[in-house]
């Protein structure tokens, strides 16, 4: 069983930075897939990041260019760095792993418990 907890989140002003992080445990010997979503209240939630197979990067069209996702192996660490922060950019952040390659579709079967960012113009 897969554990995530997600940090870093926290309130900013408009075109500030942040880096969440996600902690993994419970790992196997199997390869996981990760990535990063993100979800507003009364709306879907949207794959932000993600890492895919042979460590190809996929970016949301909204964040690309402001946003990284890495990881950090010997940590068991998944990070989210993100800049030029926009007010749009508020919402509750997921990372999430899954043994199949999903992307950024938000099939994967880990989930953390989220962190919150809030972005003020």
């Amino acid at each position: 069983q897969v554990q995530l907890v997600e940090s870093g989140g926290g309130s900013v002003q408009a075109g500030g930075s942040l880096r969440l992080s996600c902690a993994a445990s419970g790992y196997t010997r199997r390869n996981y897939y990760w990535g990063w979503f993100r979800q507003v209240p009364g709306k879907e939630r949207e794959g932000v990041a993600a890492i895919r197979s042979g460590g190809i990067l996929t970016y949301a069209d909204s964040v690309k260019g402001r946003f990284t996702i890495s990881r950090d192996n010997a940590k068991n660490t998944l990070y989210l760095q993100m800049n030029s922060l926009k007010p749009e950019d508020t919402a509750m952040y997921y990372c999430a792993a899954d043994e199949a390659n999903y992307g950024l579709i938000s099939w994967y079967k880990y989930w953390g418990q989220g962190t919150q960012v809030t972005v003020s113009s």
